[in-house]
């Protein structure tokens, strides 16, 4: 059928009939949790609490179509990812029911026992294994679809299956381009210019910008979920789920786990240490335990599953390891950079009412998001904990 936009009604048609989930003589109700202007979402519920997830990709939006071209092969893209790292390690992501082209909607399994991780941050939750469960996500989808484990062909067929060109120059622009120069997509106010005004006139910061752009334009080394931040994670007690992989493209495998450790960065930074000192605690220890199981789990495949004799070699595994760490450390700095001063401020910033508190907020994200940028190539593991903790 032609697309059309769902409304409620459409919404639970469309999960009854791709789903034997609800049964005969199911009564069925829908409920519009979230329309974001590029996608809106409904809950579909039986009387008898079951229930499904449906996604559907929106044509227009008034903030993105004025800037970019935006079209509806994004849900294709985000069904394929979920789909392809399922494969690797499914207790990790959400599950696609089903996907229509033609309307442009996935169903999905509804996690309504699951938090938004950033909401549950908010509340005082701190998911017990949230840095050792998403180090693993990370390692293995990476690992699982570069060169370590697939054929030249194979890896270069599915840079084309995963080729996002729309929504990949979002992120070029919004993350390595804007902020640095006075463009109209830019949030400021009057008391960032002083800060932000450096941030256009530093050649060597700008310059190091440059390379970190380079490398997401011609460096395909793994499948990435593409905008991995604490917003696109649901979590509980005991489980984190992967969501909203629109964004999936090839890339440089630092990307992903940069942006993840930048949103981790905003989170805690944002934090009053004055009245949730744990929190930050928290936070800061699930960022060290993220590199630490990554790193593991990463060498341990790289060791043991690498198919390339060229690759098998030692000293070549631990430099491309290194070369993950420095290149996590400079996207983590751009992710901080544009989601402080950047088009689409972080949510986490805009929750700050202590207008004093917010605006020394801002200059910190902007001071560490720069120094992870030109430190990248110096900076241990142990000297961002020290960095986080000043």
């Amino acid at each position: 059928m032609p697309y059309l936009r769902l409304n409620s009604k459409d919404a639970a048609l469309f999960a009854d009939k791709h789903s034997d989930l609800f049964g005969d003589h199911s009564q069925l109700t829908a409920e519009q949790l979230d329309t974001n202007g590029l996608n809106q979402v409904f809950r579909v519920k039986n009387n008898r609490g079951t229930s499904l997830i449906v996604k559907q990709a929106l044509p227009e939006h008034s903030g993105f179509t004025q800037y970019w071209p935006v079209s509806l092969h994004r849900a294709q893209i985000e069904a394929d990812v979920l789909k392809h790292q399922a494969k690797i390690c499914p207790e990790y992501l959400v599950e696609v029911l089903y996907y229509d082209p033609e309307l442009a909607t996935l169903l999905l399994e509804d996690l309504a026992d699951c938090s938004v991780l950033r909401f549950a941050i908010t509340v005082g939750q701190q998911p017990a294994k949230l840095g050792i469960q998403l180090a693993r996500y990370l390692a293995q989808t990476c690992f699982y679809s570069s060169d370590f484990a697939l054929t030249g062909p194979v890896k270069k067929a599915r840079q084309l299956q995963f080729n996002n060109p729309e929504l990949c120059l979002v992120t070029e622009d919004l993350v390595f381009t804007d902020p640095y120069c006075n463009h109209e997509r830019n949030s400021l106010s009057f008391t960032q210019v002083p800060e932000v005004r450096s941030l256009w006139v530093n050649e060597a910061l700008q310059a190091e910008v440059a390379q970190l752009k380079a490398d997401f334009l011609t460096k395909p080394q793994a499948l990435l979920h593409g905008d991995l931040h604490c917003g696109n994670l649901l979590v509980s007690h005991e489980e984190i789920k992967v969501i909203g992989a629109e964004f999936g493209c090839y890339g440089p495998i630092g990307f992903d786990s940069g942006t993840l450790i930048a949103s981790l960065i905003l989170n805690l930074i944002t934090q009053d240490s004055t009245k949730v000192p744990s929190t930050r605690d928290y936070l800061s220890n699930q960022i060290d335990l993220f590199w630490q199981e990554f790193s593991t789990v990463f060498s341990k495949l790289m060791q043991m599953e690498t198919k390339d004799q060229s690759f098998q070699n030692a000293l070549y595994q631990q430099r491309f390891l290194h070369q993950i760490w420095q290149d996590t450390l400079g996207y983590a700095g751009c992710e901080l950079i544009r989601r402080t001063v950047g088009w689409g401020v972080a949510e986490e910033l805009k929750a700050l009412a202590d207008a004093g508190f917010k605006l020394q907020t801002q200059r910190r994200l902007l001071a560490l998001g720069q120094d992870l940028i030109l430190q990248r190539q110096q900076l241990t593991p142990h000297d961002l904990l020290l960095k986080l903790a000043e």
